[in-house]
């Protein structure tokens, strides 16, 4: 199992999450961005640089990613492909990606995309609070203790 982080627009609060919980379960991590990224040393710990353009980060998890590894992902099209490999995807606001709502989650990501450009609605999520950071933890400690037991 390792751990695949869709870095460019990951909260640095997550990554920093993320850190400590490859640490302590002794997972690899792999930040992947089209920029440089610091990451702190480790064995666990690395970074990967791919080119810019539209989604060269997102077609480099897919290509990387195998069944029951774990995507940290805000991207919905993403998440949906990731589970449909048989992995893992979870957003830093610790919602799940599961063949069960994965699907829901890009149609009304799609329908407010829609909404946006037309006009009607304008904006994006609020910003990542407390809650969402305890979510995540929470979540990320639920996934890891269950893949680890396989």
């Amino acid at each position: 199992m390792r751990i695949w982080v869709d870095a460019d627009a990951c909260p640095r609060v997550i990554k920093e999450i993320l850190y400590r919980a490859a640490e302590r379960v002794r997972v690899r991590l792999t930040l992947i961005a089209n920029r440089p990224l610091w990451a702190p040393r480790s064995e666990f710990i690395d970074t990967m640089k791919v080119p810019s353009g539209f989604d060269v980060a997102d077609g480099r998890i897919l290509e990387l990613v195998e069944p029951d590894d774990l995507v940290i992902t805000a991207d919905i099209p993403l998440a949906a492909e990731v589970v449909g490999k048989g992995a893992h995807a979870l957003s830093p606001r610790g919602e799940l990606y599961t063949e069960e709502n994965v699907r829901e989650r890009l149609a009304v990501r799609n329908l407010m995309d829609q909404l946006r450009n037309e006009g009607v609605v304008t904006g994006g999520p609020s910003s990542l609070g407390q809650s969402d950071r305890q979510a995540f933890a929470n979540q990320l400690d639920r996934l890891l203790t269950r893949l680890a037991s396989r």
